[in-house]
């Protein structure tokens, strides 16, 4: 030791001091955090993210405060509601120091005190409260916690941003109880809403069948009408078809009278044959199965003289023997066809036939108010020379 210059010492001992000094000059200090600066024992100021300078053995930093949202969450505390009902109540509260020098010097430990405001303030607050209440009222729980504490905690250096409520548990046998009723207020809603479903469904059936029924009867109604109308145009065309051909037998048989008088008239009968004739006729007259008896009247022969003398003359030997009127100019014969039945006899063509089935299948399609029978008909306009067609009525 006697060997080392007590200069290279002194200067040894110097660079340690300052090595030292600079050490407890230069600080730095950390994003979102603040540092609490006193001198001599006194606050001196507060330095936020950044390097700062302190002097030696004369500043020193008191605390380090975090400036970032804090969130805290606290043990549950058992809260007796207004009810007598112990619940515990597990809280979550989020605050941020805004004043570092406040939460240095003015509260001990922040953390500490905000739990328990946190604690005695829900007791206020939820003891004022019922069970159900407290249950249903988490909002107003929040709000006014939130409203305590950040009033209790501004001195502080301190904002609550907002207070929740993690859970709210209350005694096992308030637990079965509330379980039970849940179940039975679920039951009761099953039941009312199967009851007003199967209200609905009859609703809709009941509907339905009505609806139903109601088409029915006026599909039945307008079945009866049709059916109705049908055999109304049939009978009416049954009708038409039987008066046309009774007045088409009638104009027949005038027709073929007409013929056997104009053919007996030009044949020229003799009383003989006329007489042999009614003789030939009387069986005819007389055949019948409920014809029993057959007379002959006893002036048979005297009617066959008075109808001699009526058609015949008397002659050089004194018979009667009939004389036919002169005749007549003859305009045609027995066996011709006259104008007015020639289209009696007229063959329908295969287009005409064709022709008739479609005008007859396009009326059958027609609908009822629409068919020429239930509307007046309109008549063929003819030319005026042509004669009017005999009609059907009688």
């Amino acid at each position: 030791m006697d060997d080392v210059p007590i200069g290279l010492i002194a200067l040894a001992v110097l660079a340690v001091l300052v090595v030292i000094v600079v050490i407890q000059a230069i600080k730095v200090i950390p994003q979102a955090q603040a540092a609490v600066i006193e001198r001599l024992g006194k606050y001196h100021r507060t330095t936020e993210a950044g390097v700062t300078w302190l002097f030696p053995f004369i500043d020193r930093i008191r605390s380090r405060v975090d400036l970032r949202e804090q969130v805290v969450s606290f043990p549950p505390q058992p809260v007796i509601t207004e009810d007598n009902l112990t619940v515990s109540i597990d809280t979550v509260v989020y605050f941020q120091v805004t004043d570092p020098k406040a939460a240095v010097y003015e509260i001990a430990n922040y953390i500490v005190a905000v739990e328990q405001l946190t604690t005695t303030t829900l007791r206020n607050v939820v003891g004022g409260m019922n069970l159900e209440q407290a249950l249903t009222s988490r909002d107003a729980i929040n709000t006014q916690l939130r409203g305590v504490l950040d009033e209790a905690t501004g001195k502080w250096g301190i904002r609550v941003a907002r207070v929740e409520l993690k859970a709210i548990d209350p005694p096992p046998s308030i637990q079965d109880s509330m379980e039970k009723q849940m179940r039975a207020d679920r039951d009761k809603r099953a039941m009312i809403l199967t009851a007003e479903g199967q209200r609905e469904s009859a609703i809709k059936t009941a509907e339905g069948e009505k609806q139903a029924a109601v088409l029915t009867a006026e599909g039945a109604k307008q079945a009866a009408i049709l059916n109705a109308e049908g055999e109304r145009q049939s009978a009416i065309l049954r009708g038409e078809g039987e008066r046309a051909a009774q007045f088409l037998r009638a104009q027949g048989q005038a027709k073929a009278i007409e013929k056997t008088f104009a053919a007996i008239k030009q044949g020229r009968p003799t009383p003989e044959l006329l007489a042999y004739q009614y003789l030939q006729t009387l069986p005819t007259m007389a055949r019948g199965d409920a014809n029993k008896v057959w007379m002959i009247p006893n002036d048979f022969s005297k009617s066959l003289q008075e109808m001699a003398k009526a058609f015949g003359a008397k002659g050089d030997d004194g018979v009667f023997r009939y004389e036919a009127p002169a005749p007549e100019p003859e305009t045609s014969r027995p066996g011709d066809v006259d104008e007015d039945v020639e289209d009696w006899f007229a063959s329908t063509t295969a287009d005409a036939a064709l022709d008739a089935v479609r005008k007859a299948e396009a009326a059958a399609q027609m609908p009822v108010d629409e068919a020429p029978l239930t509307n007046p008909r309109v008549r063929p306009q003819l030319p005026p020379d042509e004669p009017e067609p005999p009609t059907t009525a009688g």
